[in-house]
């Protein structure tokens, strides 16, 4: 091909992009307002009033998602991000729960479904919401490391991720989490990534809490995939100007009652793709010049990362980005991607792996079947 045809090419490419773009969001808006429209509105042969009053409120939100979306999260517009989250979360509940509705209808009428799925999605949306806006429990485990020292018996390390400090002003609830991390009185706290949708300017007030917590040993961070959509380098900035140790692929070693740990840090899957220069995971960057001899703990934000970790003979990763699925049933998708959803898992002769649910939320304001946590890990000697 000449120069002057791939030219003439690009823009029929760029066509073609857009084609099958749109074509997929149509399909995605047709089906995630279609079903429960047609369930809720439709087939209960509502008088014509209603189906009118109904059509147009279905119309004006298939219409609404993506201009909401757009200057939200596009344009950094927090009101409209609040708007379009709000609504995907409420429109995926109804179209789930209508899905199921008329699975599950066992000799119920149309109006008679219609009815259960607007009760049971009104009363998960309230749960859900009061799940994602709370403090969250505290999720206690105990892991046997066979290579940490007795001195370190005991060692507790409070672990945080996915507060996606965003356009919902969380800083109270911040401060909250803060005071419940301090009661907990942590050796180590880690933060394992996501930390906001906004850029470090933006969620400055959300994230000034994180400067109050208390750690005897270290406060140690990573970078999450939405650091790189929110401006990495001011959350490195923001997150050392609150006094924590910022593992950009690199390590600390602790040390208590004379036996040492190694907690090494890599950046998400996502940096290598950033296009900015020495970003990407690279966990024997984190790991060098540390004694071989030593256990590890690394902070990896996302579950599929462990392969390195296997690789490099960590003894234990912690991670979070999966969120649980945040709201069932989304976690069947998230399984696909990766090997764990959350808790404690074994991948080869040496390595665990710990997966959070993670502490706040992403997107749409609600957690159902999918809670939040705030993480206790309290590690136990095997010598």
């Amino acid at each position: 091909m000449t120069a002057g045809e791939a030219v003439q090419a690009a823009p029929a490419r760029r066509l073609r992009r857009v084609a099958v773009f749109t074509t997929v969001l149509v399909s995605v808006l047709g089906l995630l307002f279609g079903v429960p429209w047609w369930t809720l509105v439709i087939a209960p042969n509502w008088p014509a009033p209603v189906q009118v009053a109904g059509s147009v409120v279905f119309a004006l939100a298939v219409l609404a998602l993506p201009g909401t979306m757009v200057l939200g999260h596009g344009r950094g517009r927090d009101w409209a991000a609040r708007t379009g989250d709000t609504l995907l979360g409420v429109v995926w509940v109804l179209f789930t729960w209508s899905v199921l509705g008329n699975l599950l209808r066992i000799g119920l009428g149309p109006r008679a479904v219609a009815a259960s799925v607007a009760a049971v999605s009104v009363l998960l949306l309230i749960y859900g919401y009061a799940e994602a806006m709370r403090v969250p429990r505290i999720r206690r485990v105990d892991v046997t490391v066979d290579r940490l020292g007795r001195g370190l018996d005991g060692t507790r390390v409070v672990m945080l991720t996915d507060t996606h400090y965003g356009p919902i002003d969380r800083a109270a609830w911040s401060a909250r989490v803060t005071k419940a991390v301090n009661a907990l009185e942590p050796d180590i706290v880690c933060h394992a990534g996501d930390i906001a949708d906004g850029s470090a300017d933006m969620r400055r007030e959300q994230s000034a809490p994180l400067g109050a917590i208390e750690a005897k040993l270290a406060r140690a961070y990573i970078t999450g995939n939405h650091e790189y959509y929110s401006g990495v380098a001011g959350w490195l900035d923001r997150m050392a100007e609150l006094g924590w140790e910022c593992l950009h692929n690199r390590h600390v070693v602790v040390e208590r009652g004379g036996d040492r740990l190694v907690v090494a840090g890599i950046d998400d899957l996502t940096a290598a793709g950033s296009g900015l220069a020495g970003h990407g995971a690279d966990t024997a960057a984190a790991l060098a010049g540390a004694d071989p001899q030593l256990p590890v703990l690394l902070l990896a934000h996302q579950p599929k990362q462990v392969g390195m970790a296997v690789h490099h003979g960590v003894d234990l990763q912690i991670s979070g980005h999966t969120h649980g699925g945040q709201i069932w049933p989304f976690h069947y998708l998230v399984r696909t991607d990766q090997p764990s959803l959350s808790g404690l898992t074994r991948h080869g002769a040496r390595t665990q792996l710990y997966t959070s649910r993670g502490t706040g939320f992403w997107g749409p304001p609600f957690r159902i079947f999918a809670p939040s946590e705030i993480t206790l890990i309290t590690l136990r000697s095997g010598a």
